[in-house]
């Protein structure tokens, strides 16, 4: 399955902020509109990450990719069948 990826360029000062930021971002993943999420701020990948984690059926993945004098975080949900 293809990822289509949402990308912002916000950064937030508290991890607060980035923590509710990344709350609204898990419900669009678990809607299944988007599947990954890229972001020069390391607390909104890190929120997301523990959000998307709780959920059983994904398999999260992360990745660093650093650009010119930026790094840009990557997270992305894999979905898999759960056998009852």
């Amino acid at each position: 399955m293809p990822i289509r990826w949402k990308e912002e360029t916000i950064v937030f000062e508290t991890f607060r902020e980035a923590d509710v930021w990344a709350d609204a971002l898990a419900n669009e993943i678990y809607g299944r509109t988007i599947n990954g999420y890229c972001t020069p701020d390391y607390k909104i990948a890190c929120a997301l990450t523990f959000y998307l984690a709780l959920v059983p059926e994904f398999r999260v993945q992360t990745a660093e990719i650093p650009f010119e004098d930026l790094t840009y975080y990557q997270v992305w949900v894999e979905i898999v069948e759960l056998h009852a």
